[in-house]
């Protein structure tokens, strides 16, 4: 069984190395320079350039459904053969919301709030973007679930910075 893994952008070389991934998905401001590992072939990284926002900001890029249809879609094609790696600038909001929508994608018939408390016991800082999590729970026809499970862990714990951890695609 492999798991999806979260990191900070300056975690990622070790993360891949130490997970054996073969996809990588930079859900990240636009400008920000990510170095994909050579070990990950250019069409196994998804870059989503986004801001961490959840309304509208001058000069901030806020999700569209652009940007969540294109992570469903890599999920999609994701042949789960090898783990994969998510990151975002401090691996707390962004990229934990990319995990749970991910999990949410490879395993459709899993409950949401069972993967929103698994997301909280292997992060208790990880904060998901609100605004990530309702576009995906609305193109995945949810009804809501998602949203509401992210909402009933609430919070994560104030932090700079996440360290990395992994979430099994299996209760």
């Amino acid at each position: 069984m492999h798991n999806v893994h979260v990191c900070t952008l300056s975690q990622i070389a070790a993360t891949v190395a130490s997970s054996g991934t073969s996809h990588l998905i930079s859900v990240i401001n636009i400008a920000t320079l990510v170095e994909r590992p050579d070990v990950i072939p250019a069409e196994n990284h998804l870059f989503i350039g986004i801001s961490d926002i959840v309304e509208p900001m001058d000069g901030q890029v806020l999700a569209a459904d652009d940007h969540v249809s294109a992570l469903i879609a890599f999920v999609e094609n994701w042949d789960q053969t090898r783990p994969l790696v998510i990151h975002c600038f401090a691996g707390i909001s962004r990229s934990t919301a990319a995990a749970f929508i991910a999990l949410c994608v490879a395993r459709p018939g899993r409950d949401e709030r069972t993967i929103a408390q698994a997301l909280r016991s292997a992060s208790p800082l990880a904060t998901p973007n609100t605004h990530l999590v309702a576009i995906a729970d609305r193109l995945l026809g949810r009804n809501g679930r998602m949203i509401a499970a992210i909402e009933e862990i609430g919070r994560g714990e104030m932090a700079v910075e996440n360290v990395p951890f992994s979430l099994p695609l299996e209760d």
